[in-house]
């Protein structure tokens, strides 16, 4: 399965799935916080709807790379029925791993002379 090949780090991860991992990274999140967090890492080249978002949560929860946690909604006085999920020990190897091949790409078009450097 793809998803399962970028969880182990033999594929680039999809921009829904890096982008997601990179927002949990900071702080645990819903799902409407993630695509906010997407839209302005990307400086609105990323827009993440509904639909890809959760889609992508639920594949990434099956896959170990973030787990829910329950009733943090209502720990923090907001709607019981909003989720939110954090990055898990496995989901930040793979955020690791795709950053890290992010900057070897990057630097490998900079040594072309393809993009200035910086």
């Amino acid at each position: 399965m793809a998803e399962d090949e970028n969880a182990q780090g033999n594929s680039p991860l999809t921009p829904a799935v890096f982008h997601t991992l990179l927002a949990l990274g900071r702080e645990p999140m819903h799902g409407y916080a993630i695509m906010r967090a997407a839209a302005e890492d990307s400086q609105g080249a990323v827009r993440l709807g509904p639909g890809t978002v959760y889609g992508s949560l639920d594949r990434m929860e099956d896959l170990g790379l973030v787990e829910e946690l329950p009733g943090e909604a209502a720990r923090r006085g907001e709607d019981r029925r909003r989720k939110y999920y954090r990055i898990t020990g496995r989901g930040r190897v793979a955020l690791e791993r795709e950053a890290g091949r992010l900057t070897r790409l990057a630097e490998l078009v900079r040594a072309q002379r393809i993009a200035p450097a910086g």
